[in-house]
């Protein structure tokens, strides 16, 4: 790149940058309001919301991409034109061509950036996060514990916890088990979650007393320093991890096995994703290429750009909505999945004649016609 070429693109890469970052922002800030769940009705650690919140990272920069960046090119280029730098450039010797290569250079790098968060990010990050829930849901000690709650949990066991302190402790604990016609109470100063050496959990008590009554009515009473609780008959689990077509790597949703056909969806939905995936990098392209037409598509503007903006804003607008439609309609009609690519690449075409429409501007057939009345009637 010349000099000139230089400045332009650190001219309109940072609003560029600065946009995407905005509205990840907003989007992280959303997502953790959304996780606050997690910590209030979960009785999760901050760092698992913090965790949540940033594996969904990828999948809202897969969207916001091309919004930021046609965002950060609409404000670069207008103060660009507005303070005549893009004149100058013109009236240097510099081509539309060489004017348009920064801003094409900075579509191309997100367009591959997008493509790598598609192919290889998001699916990382869908698939820990469903791990992330279903370990959530799963998670014993959050299901028997709720501070001064009684909780009843599987197989005739209930639970009151005083206090949780935030290392963990569980203070005042008390255990109820009806097993059959056997009744046991268990009461603890201390108490604390863990696993066996088997790799079981156990509920580790410290401290307290054990109470049942035997065979023949009598009330027994044990007292303990240490009692380890096996929670392993109140951990069965029979549910198993059941991912979507979003939270597939892209050699499954091409090549599906048939436990994944089971669990995620049907091929062509699969097969939706995976075109998906491939092709909606192309609207950073289109992002960029409306952005450029709006601004520099015209004559220089003094009073502003606001209506070609809004008309680029309104277009690129319905490409991406015709976008997401097509990827739910090629989930049912697998010959849409050519349209995923064409519906982009025709707003790109569009873009790109709007935009050099202005070298050659075109002429009224009826402008001769005209000038012959005027001159013999004049």
């Amino acid at each position: 790149m010349t000099l000139i070429q230089r400045y332009l693109f650190r001219q309109i890469s940072l609003p560029v940058v600065a946009a995407c970052a905005a509205l990840a922002g907003i989007g992280v800030l959303s997502q953790s309001l959304d996780q606050l769940e997690v910590i209030v009705e979960r009785g999760q650690s901050v760092w698992v919301m913090v965790k949540l919140t940033l594996l969904a990272l990828p999948q809202l920069l897969a969207v916001i991409l091309p919004i930021g960046l046609f965002i950060g090119a609409l404000i670069a280029l207008t103060r660009l034109q507005r303070e005549q730098e893009m004149t100058a450039a013109f009236a240097g010797g510099m081509t539309r061509w060489q004017v348009i290569a920064p801003a094409a250079r900075l579509a191309l790098l997100g367009a591959i950036l997008a493509l790598f968060i598609n192919l290889f990010m998001l699916p990382w990050a869908q698939h820990e996060v469903r791990r992330q829930a279903f370990a959530i849901r799963t998670d014993l000690a959050a299901l028997l514990v709720e501070e001064g709650q009684f909780v009843q949990g599987p197989n005739g066991l209930t639970v009151y916890v005083q206090q949780i302190e935030q290392s963990g402790l569980l203070v005042n604990l008390f255990v109820y088990l009806v097993d059959g016609d056997e009744v046991t109470t268990w009461n603890a100063g201390e108490a604390r979650f863990g696993r066996d050496a088997t790799g079981q959990p156990i509920l580790t008590m410290i401290d307290g007393s054990a109470q049942r009554y035997s065979s023949n009515g009598v009330l027994e009473t044990l007292s303990f320093q240490r009692y380890d609780f096996s929670l392993a008959p109140f951990a069965d689990v029979a549910e198993t991890i059941r991912y979507k077509p979003s939270d597939l790597y892209l050699r499954q949703l091409l090549n599906p096995s048939p436990r994944v056909l089971e669990s995620a969806g049907s091929r062509g939905e699969l097969l939706a994703e995976a075109h998906s995936r491939l092709s909606s990098p192309l609207y950073v392209l289109v992002a960029m290429a409306m952005a450029l037409a709006a601004i520099l598509g015209g004559a220089f503007s003094r009073s502003g750009y606001s209506w070609r903006i809004a008309k680029a804003a309104g277009f690129f607008l319905l490409a991406r909505v015709i976008g997401y439609g097509l990827v739910a309609a090629s989930a049912w009609n697998g010959w849409m999945n050519v349209l995923q690519y064409v519906a982009p690449l025709v707003a790109l075409g569009i873009a790109m004649r709007v935009l050099f429409r202005a070298l050659k501007p075109r002429r009224s057939r009826l402008q001769p016609v005209v000038r012959r009345l005027k001159a013999r009637f004049a």
